[in-house]
């Protein structure tokens, strides 16, 4: 028998309908929710896989660059120390010269005349000289015979002393002559090149006028300054400590000086294109005292310069190196900061990621470096803008190598 359904019982099975399938939906969400290990998936699946870098404590030079003055080994203005004109020169600009070698001849007829006439002086103070000698040998003989008394011989003796301090005036009037006519020829100081020459033959030069310069550039210096902090490093870390407190200055040298060998064969001159020079040098000295005002003092190398490609007043870098011992490198990449704060990313035992800050050092090229790391330290590499502090991650290990690639390359990458 067909079953008829009036209007009202369609209306009553028919409200009842959205609370069954919501009953519906929360049976199937606690039948997934108590399925066994989905949840413990899902929480995997969150983790972020993170490459990171266990650090370890390294040694590595540091180079360090320091503006130079570079000067010749001499340097010598040839100046004029008479008045007269220029007769000959015998040199050219750029000449490589010798000790003693003419240079510049002025007019010297002046000064021939005063050595003549001086050793006309000296000729007559020479005969008159002889005259009072005679003259008191003669006297001798006869106050012997009491012919002449011995005020005749004393006053006669006077005489011939007379004309020997004329003869030693006469002397000094004659080397002053030859000295001025000398200074008629200008010489070269030592052996080296000669530099523009601005007065020509003919040219009337005063006492003290500059005719030319003369370099020595076999060897050239090059000049360069360090702060007082540096310098307090430096003699820290290469002084023999016992041997400084010596309190004589024979034992200040010393310790100097066995400082300043250490640093030999380990200095670059850096030239104005960039290129570094094909020889090392050696540092030699530096002052006695730090300059007023910048608070700094100079150091003094010496740098080889057989092919004279180095000129007096050229301009370059001095590079040396500084070993930093038992320090970390770590990547800028993995780095951010905030408020001239720098922070990176560890992470602990628990895989969680912890932010901390650090202070850097200095910086070797892509990387900053830092001593107050531990040996071991995990560091995050990348992907640092999507974590948050005690996250969890999912660490992956990079081999340093990658890392790290060439320390040379590093090294020029500094520079």
């Amino acid at each position: 028998m067909e079953r008829s359904f009036s209007f009202s019982e369609a209306f009553a099975s028919t409200r009842f309908l959205p609370v069954l399938s919501g009953l519906g939906i929360v049976l199937v969400l606690f039948t997934a929710s108590c399925s066994p290990g989905n949840g413990k998936d899902n929480k995997a699946d969150k983790l972020l896989e993170i490459p990171v870098l266990s650090l370890d404590q390294m040694t590595i030079e540091i180079p360090q660059t320091y503006v130079a003055d570079i000067q010749a080994r001499q340097f010598v203005e040839v100046r004029s120390k008479i008045e007269g004109f220029i007769e000959k020169i015998h040199v050219d600009e750029g000449q490589i010269v010798k000790k003693d070698q003419p240079l510049f001849q002025l007019t010297s007829t002046e000064y021939n005349e005063l050595v003549n006439s001086a050793t006309a002086k000296l000729m007559q103070a020479k005969a008159e000289e002889k005259g009072a000698s005679l003259e008191v040998e003669r006297l001798k003989i006869l106050v012997d015979k009491n012919i002449f008394s011995s005020s005749e011989l004393e006053l006669a003796q006077s005489r011939l002393d007379m004309a020997r301090s004329a003869i030693m005036e006469s002397e000094a009037m004659l080397k002053n002559a030859r000295l001025g006519l000398s200074y008629t020829t200008i010489r070269a100081p030592f052996d080296g090149m000669v530099d523009r020459i601005p007065y020509k033959t003919g040219s009337l030069v005063n006492s003290g006028d500059l005719l030319t310069n003369i370099t020595d550039i076999d060897e050239i210096f090059a000049y360069y300054k360090i702060t007082e902090n540096e310098y307090l490093e430096y003699m820290r870390g290469h002084i023999d400590r016992e041997n400084f407190k010596k309190e004589s200055t024979e034992g200040l040298k010393n310790a100097l000086e066995e400082a300043l060998e250490m640093e030999k064969e380990e200095i670059s001159l850096i030239l104005s294109d960039g290129q570094i020079y094909q020889h090392t040098g050696e540092l030699e000295t530096m002052e006695a005292d730090f300059e007023k005002g910048t608070g700094s003092i100079a150091l003094r190398v010496r740098f080889p310069n057989p092919d004279g490609l180095l000129k007096h007043g050229a301009s370059g870098k001095v590079q040396m190196t500084r070993p930093l011992e038992n320090i970390f490198l770590i990547p800028q990449k993995a780095t951010f900061e905030i408020q001239d704060y720098t922070y990176i990313y560890l992470v602990d035992e628990n895989n969680n990621a912890q932010i901390r800050s650090f202070r850097p050092k200095g910086r070797y090229g892509l990387f900053y470096i830092a001593d107050d790391f531990n040996e071991g330290d995990k560091i995050i590499l990348e992907g640092i803008q999507l974590l948050k502090d005690g996250v969890a991650v999912s660490p992956q290990a990079t081999d340093p190598t990658d890392v790290y690639e060439s320390l040379e390359t590093i090294a020029q990458a500094s520079l």
